[in-house]
């Protein structure tokens, strides 16, 4: 089937109003996901083929992406040729223009590509301001996009050293919240980065004051459920002095979900998801892919 193609794309959204990247539950039909919405938006190009979008990174309830990822199928209809991959972002951020979801980036890519499965790595960002008694105090660029703090300094020096103690490769389990998949998955990641930075306001040099920000990266070729957010929480308790370096050691030797202590997660909405990666061998199209691209031919227009 020539006109029948696999298409890897890039896209980002602000996570406050979804129940999440994944499919919302079909008896809750006010509780979508952004991947409801995308699938929604692949139907209105009208495929030959029912749409199932296969996505490479899931995010939780308020949590947001400036680049999360999905492949999917799209045969058209007539014989008509593949699309090109500027007139497909054309053409679903067309249909997305309602939303709060923008395809960023398109690739045609192999058919057995698989955009979980071929992953290289995934970083998150999570952003926390400092010395907000009210979140009401945050410019409203940063309002739903971090988590504020009251307290005005952080032990930034003993959270590097904690940090330090979670790159490489662990088991895990003291830092993955409960869920249906938990026997199913091994708990045994290698944690690539866990870095501590200085970060900014999103609106810096137009607020009418400067508030500190820091913003926490972590890369890895996969994570655990919820896995980045109590790495945070934990490492923001070290920062308070909550916890000490030596008690987060013994919470991820424990490698016991009962071992992290209450009321330390840190909320869904300063989560970023920034990066998915892959391997340019892997998104290199066919001899015979390239050739469709070339001869493909179309107008946005007559897809919107």
């Amino acid at each position: 089937m020539r006109n029948r193609a696999r298409y890897l794309i890039f896209f980002q959204y602000i996570g406050t109003k979804y129940s999440g990247v994944m499919k919302g539950p079909p008896h809750q039909l006010h509780r979508r996901g952004v991947q409801d919405h995308l699938e929604d938006a692949i139907r209105r190009l009208m495929p030959l083929n029912p749409v199932s979008l296969s996505v490479s990174s899931r995010t939780d309830t308020g949590v947001h992406a400036l680049s999360n990822s999905a492949h999917f199928d799209l045969q058209r209809r007539n014989n008509m040729p593949p699309f090109t991959e500027g007139i497909l972002i054309e053409a679903l951020n067309f249909h997305l223009k309602t939303e709060q979801i923008r395809i960023t980036k398109a690739h045609r890519v192999p058919d057995d590509f698989h955009a979980r499965y071929q992953a290289q790595s995934r970083t998150y960002v999570y952003r926390i301001a400092l010395g907000i008694p009210n979140h009401l105090l945050l410019p409203l660029t940063d309002l739903e996009f971090c988590w504020s703090l009251r307290e005005t300094e952080l032990d930034v020096g003993s959270m590097r050293k904690a940090a330090a103690l979670l790159v490489g490769n662990h088991d895990f389990s003291s830092f993955r919240a409960v869920s249906t998949e938990m026997t199913f998955k091994n708990p045994v990641k290698t944690l690539d980065v866990a870095s501590i930075q200085p970060g900014c306001s999103f609106v810096q040099s137009h607020f009418h004051r400067e508030v500190p920000f820091w913003e926490l990266t972590f890369k890895s070729r996969s994570f655990l459920y919820k896995q980045v957010r109590r790495m945070t929480g934990a490492l923001i308790a070290v920062g308070k002095g909550r916890l000490s370096v030596t008690q987060l050691k013994e919470i991820l030797e424990a490698r016991d979900t009962m071992a992290y202590p209450n009321n330390l997660v840190a909320p869904a909405h300063g989560l970023f998801l920034t990066r998915v990666d892959y391997s340019e061998t892997d998104l290199r199209p066919s001899p015979r892919t390239s050739e469709e691209q070339f001869t493909s031919s179309g107008n946005s227009e007559d897809l919107i």
